[in-house]
């Protein structure tokens, strides 16, 4: 079978590895927000700040991602 578009879908090994993207971006976003009150430096919580907002970010767009595949697919 050819296809003119590719289908819309998320395999088993995908949806694998976006939850194995999710789990590793949920625990650094953990780790790193909780990080933040245990800090005294302004740049170092600063840049755990960032990096909180990263993770928390791309946890998020993981979400997006399935959210599009239920909504559409």
């Amino acid at each position: 079978m050819e296809y003119t578009n590719v289908p819309k879908m998320i395999s088993c090994k995908d949806l694998d590895y976006l939850s194995d993207m999710f789990n590793w971006n949920y625990g650094a976003y953990k780790s790193t927000f909780n990080a933040i009150n245990s800090v005294s430096d302004i740049e170092i919580k600063d840049m755990l700040t960032r990096a909180s907002e990263m993770f928390y970010n791309n946890m998020n767009s993981i979400i997006s991602i399935l959210n599009d595949e239920v909504n559409n697919g």
